[in-house]
């Protein structure tokens, strides 16, 4: 049995998801339909696997993936499966990075309509496992020529506020972080982007050209 924290913002589909998990011996200790209630019931319950939407509100955009994000990066061994109705590549790559890309998942929502395959890939993540939808893999590899593509997509807003002419001390402000975190993310973007320091080159600049020819 799995202890499940599910987020879901439609009310059918979540309730649905619950009535499924329960029918296949899974508790779900906490069923929420915002990003911050996510974060607030993972603290609560510390469950053995996260499953969440994309879209929540407030602004139905990326709020879940991002909550994933996050709590990957404070918890680095929590299990969870991302569901979708589209593939947003930039956060997908984010996650699927994280902590190896061990115990992540990200499926279209298409594939809960498959429930034999869905529970086996929640079992499967809960194991530390990795499971990508195979539409999302196509839709990844399909950008992986396009070198912003390896970017998380904290760098590209690092990477965007630059472009706009702003200094690292303006970047951190904007992104309430320090320059040191600033600094440490604009390294990883040089060295993503594949740009050396030469005495005839401005990798500051060419990075940012990199993103303006996007």
């Amino acid at each position: 049995m799995l202890r499940v924290v599910l987020a879901e913002d439609s009310v059918l589909l979540r309730e649905g998801l619950v009535g499924l998990l329960k029918r296949f011996g899974h508790q779900v200790v906490a069923a929420v339909g915002t990003a911050g209630e996510l974060t607030a019931a993972v603290a609560e319950h510390a469950p053995d696997i996260v499953v969440t939407d994309v879209r929540m509100p407030p602004g139905f955009s990326d709020e879940g993936l991002r909550a994933a994000v996050a709590l990957r990066e404070t918890r680095p061994r929590l299990p969870v499966l991302v569901l979708s109705q589209y593939v947003q590549r930039a956060y997908a790559e984010e996650l699927l990075d994280s902590c190896d890309g061990t115990g992540v998942g990200y499926l279209l929502k298409e594939r809960v309509g498959k429930v034999e395959e869905f529970v086996d890939a929640l079992q499967r993540v809960a194991d530390g496992g990795t499971v990508v939808d195979p539409e999302v893999v196509r839709q990844l590899l399909r950008h992986r020529r396009d070198p912003l593509s390896r970017l998380t997509a904290r760098e590209r807003e690092v990477l965007a506020l630059m472009a706009e002419g702003r200094s690292n001390a303006s970047v951190a402000e904007a992104l309430t972080v320090s320059e040191g975190t600033v600094s440490k993310h604009f390294g990883s973007i040089l060295t993503k982007l594949d740009l050396s320091l030469t005495d005839a080159t401005n990798r500051r600049v060419l990075a940012v050209l990199a993103y303006l020819r996007k």
